[in-house]
């Protein structure tokens, strides 16, 4: 009998944080570059050709944790109410990713994100990497904004902007974390910071591509 989708599923899941947490006690000990995924593969227990079926590349291995933040921006924009502009919708979206402290607001404390964000500052090449996948993020934010009426060029440009101060709020928070201070001492300042950095793209996006707001029904109001 074939086993149930979920437990398929938790195997996969267990097998995939294994390879990872094995990949980043190697890559600390020695140093990204100086690890190879072989070497990965063996510690594990697996062979060389499993660790690429759970990760396309080597630095997945590290960065993989996140990778299902690239695609959250524009389903943000897609999904975001009535009456709201883009910007609003991403400023309550990181608002709400501190009040949480997730990792993608640099406001979590945990050990293995901040294991993560150390060995990202320390590689050329997971930093690189992970500039791609910035990148990608900032590509799909642009298209839901061209799919809303925006110009190609107008779209890279909000796109950019708001993707690259979320960028330096979340690394001012990690920052802060490295040297000491914990999330509960930083979480006012990152809310006050957030708040004015887009207070500042608002005096240059105005209302652009505000949502209408859902119309009545008839016999209401």
């Amino acid at each position: 009998m074939n086993e149930p989708l979920g437990l398929r599923e938790r195997k996969k899941d267990a097998t995939r944080r294994l390879l990872a947490l094995t990949a980043i006690d190697l890559f600390e000990e020695r140093g990204f570059d100086a690890v190879s995924v072989a070497e990965v593969a063996e510690t594990a227990g697996v062979s060389k050709k499993t660790v690429f079926n759970y990760f396309a590349v080597k630095e997945d291995l590290v960065l993989g944790f996140g990778k299902h933040h690239i695609a959250e921006p524009a389903a943000v924009v897609r999904g975001r109410a009535p009456g709201t502009t883009p910007l609003e919708a991403v400023r309550d979206h990181l608002l709400t990713a501190l009040a949480e402290r997730q990792p993608m607001a640099g406001l979590s404390d945990d050990p293995l994100v901040l294991r993560i964000r150390r060995l990202v500052e320390s590689s050329p090449a997971l930093a690189v990497r992970e500039m791609h996948y910035q990148e990608q993020s900032r590509e799909l934010l642009a298209r839901a904004l061209i799919e809303e009426g925006a110009s190609e060029l107008s779209a890279r440009l909000i796109a950019a902007q708001l993707l690259s101060v979320r960028h330096v709020l979340a690394g001012e928070n990690f920052r802060r974390l490295s040297a000491g201070a914990t999330p509960e001492e930083l979480y006012p300042e990152a809310v006050a910071n957030t708040e004015h950095a887009f207070a500042w793209l608002r005096r240059g996006f105005g209302d652009l591509l505000r949502r209408p707001e859902e119309a009545e029904e008839p016999g209401k109001g």
